[in-house]
C-alpha cells in the first residue's frame, strides 16, 4: 500500500473511531490498553457494549497496523518523496 493510501486509509478509521471515542467518551488509546489488560471483562454481560467493543478492538488493531506501515514507509523515503503536490495552473 502506498503512503498517500495508508493515509487516507488511517483516516476513514479514525473517523470510526471517533465514534466509539464519543460514546464511550474515552480514547481509544486508553481503551485498548484497558481491554488488553483485562480491565473491561464485567461488560462481555452486555449484549451491545460486547459487540462494540469487538469492532472497536478490531477497528483500532487495523488503525495500528497501517501507522506502523506508515511509519516503515516514511522513514525508508525522503519526506519530498513522498508528498503529493499537485501542479498550480
Amino acid at each position: 500500500m502506498k503512503i498517500h493510501e495508508l493515509i487516507v486509509e488511517m483516516k476513514l478509521l479514525e473517523r470510526r473511531l471517533t465514534l466509539y471515542e464519543e460514546k464511550y467518551g474515552v480514547l481509544s488509546e486508553d481503551f485498548y490498553a484497558a481491554l488488553m489488560a483485562g480491565e473491561l471483562e464485567h461488560y462481555d454481560a452486555f449484549d451491545e457494549t460486547r459487540a462494540d467493543f469487538s469492532r472497536w478492538k478490531g477497528i483500532y488493531e487495523t488503525w495500528l497496523r497501517r501507522k506502523e506501515a506508515y511509519t516503515e514507509q516514511i522513514q525508508q523515503h525522503e519526506l519530498a518523496e513522498a508528498l503529493r503536490v499537485q501542479p498550480t495552473y
